[in-house]
């Protein structure tokens, strides 16, 4: 028997205090994305034609290549904030630390390919 009371018990072993970052930071991305992802939606819905050089003609607008970047940016961010989440959540062990690393070197990865072909298609 004890006689430290629970709360003297619980005392220290509270917040993580990172926690909170993580939850704002994927809120923010995904208020980034409602608007930016309607307007592609929208602009892409409003195309008269879908061939190949009125796509790379619409990309060749500096506005279009820096929302565009904007978005892929913000949307590789948003899921590997999210998809951390759920690894940490449901896998453990060495497979946990595997996941995170591969998840982390594929979003950076998917990320520069992203960025690379709207710069190569708009330059």
């Amino acid at each position: 028997m004890s006689l430290r009371t629970p709360l003297s018990n619980a005392k220290g072993l509270g917040s993580a205090k990172e926690g909170a970052h993580h939850w704002w930071a994927q809120r923010l991305t995904s208020i980034a994305l409602v608007p930016l992802t309607i307007w592609l939606a929208f602009t892409i819905a409003s195309f008269g034609e879908f061939s190949y050089s009125a796509v790379i003609l619409w990309m060749q607008s500096p506005l279009v290549a820096v929302a565009l970047a904007l978005l892929v940016v913000t949307m590789f961010y948003h899921v590997q904030l999210g998809v951390q989440v759920i690894i940490e959540d449901y896998v453990s062990g060495w497979r946990k630390v595997a996941s995170l690393i591969a998840l982390n070197f594929a979003c950076i990865a998917f990320t520069f390919m992203g960025l690379f072909s709207i710069i190569e298609v708009s330059l």
